[in-house]
């Protein structure tokens, strides 16, 4: 059923001329009936510009690219990729498209609000990159604004995340619980028994996957699962440093160190040194995303390779219909353990 103009009125109270200037913004209104009128608004789904379900395809030449922190290089790779392949017939600017990068900060609310703004603007395309949330509610919300987005016409890309099934969106995935196993037993076959693990935040699919692919390798190699040497933080180089700090007083017989992503390797290796601990001699490192940086360390991190910017530029052109789905709209994309020198035998 269409939501209109009037139904975002009825449920704030306040009269349709009172939602017009609200969402204009071409006139003063006091801020909590504006903020009545915004709540309404997200709660009915209301579409600017007419009701999305009525368009046989998105109009606009709008394409908007999803990511948790465009200064991580990690999705600054991936958002440049889509953008070089949003060109193509159709647009009304010579051919071209309007890449909007919208910058979630990782919060699961400003992903909801963002998809919204997109969908209000009938985007042509979105394209998701990263992992997901791991909330049942958010979960819900998330598959409902994505069904919305498809319904209306907007081709919807995940990249790098896992699928969402019954939305109508393709989903290109990274197998990080393979690479988080290819990693370990990496390590395993160097020797290496006492190491600790420097994961991501709890609630990131990315997260959860590389961490069970490190415990399938533990495993295997019939050793427990190295929960007292399992810390968890942000993407970023503190945690890196900090979670080593706190891994050497656990473990001061640790051997290696496996972190969440390049950038939290390099935090940890700068604590090692400052521990008076060299690597690989007395620890060994390794990082996972294979981010330009990681050649350029020092000693260079062994790290599992992700084709980051191919996987996107796929997307993208995914996205603008010029290459055709995978099968079943889902595809698995493997990464490759690249071996430096940051890992040696104990």
């Amino acid at each position: 059923m269409t939501v209109t103009l009037a139904d975002v009125a009825a449920r704030a109270q306040v009269s349709p001329a009172t939602v017009s200037r609200v969402l204009n913004g071409n006139y003063p209104v006091a801020a909590a009936t504006r903020e009545r009128v915004l709540r309404a608004v997200d709660e009915l789904d209301y579409v600017l510009n007419g009701p999305a379900s009525s368009l046989a395809a998105a109009t606009s030449d709008l394409v908007g690219i999803l990511v948790n922190d465009i200064a991580d290089p990690f999705f600054g790779i991936m958002a440049g990729a889509v953008q070089s392949e949003i060109g193509g017939p159709g647009g009304r600017a010579g051919g071209e498209r309007l890449a909007v990068v919208c910058n979630t900060g990782g919060s699961p609310e400003r992903e909801l609000t963002y998809l919204t703004l997109l969908q209000r603007q009938r985007a042509a395309a979105v394209v998701i990159t990263g992992g997901a949330v791991e909330d049942p509610e958010h979960a819900a919300a998330l598959t409902t604004k994505l069904q919305r987005l498809t319904d209306a016409g907007t081709r919807v890309v995940l990249c790098g995340r896992p699928p969402a099934p019954e939305t109508g969106t393709v989903a290109l995935t990274f197998d990080n619980r393979g690479g988080g196993r290819a990693l370990t037993e990496h390590l395993l076959l160097l020797g290496h028994r006492r190491i600790g693990y420097i994961a991501g935040p709890e609630e990131r699919t990315t997260t959860r996957d590389r961490l069970e692919g490190h415990r399938d390798a533990l495993a295997g190699a019939g050793l427990p699962r190295g929960d007292e040497l399992t810390l968890h933080g942000p993407y970023d180089r503190a945690t890196g440093h900090t979670a080593t700090v706190e891994l050497l007083r656990r473990e001061p017989a640790l051997t290696a160190i496996v972190a969440a992503n390049d950038t939290v390797a390099l935090g940890a290796c700068a604590a090692l040194r400052e521990a008076g601990r060299r690597i690989p001699d007395d620890v060994s490192v390794a990082g996972f995303d294979d981010l330009p940086f990681s050649v350029d360390a020092v000693p260079a991190l062994t790290t599992v390779r992700l084709p980051l910017a191919e996987a996107a530029a796929r997307a993208g052109r995914i996205a603008m219909g010029r290459e055709k789905q995978p099968p079943g709209g889902v595809a698995t994309i493997p990464g490759e353990l690249v071996v430096r020198g940051s890992t040696g035998a104990v």
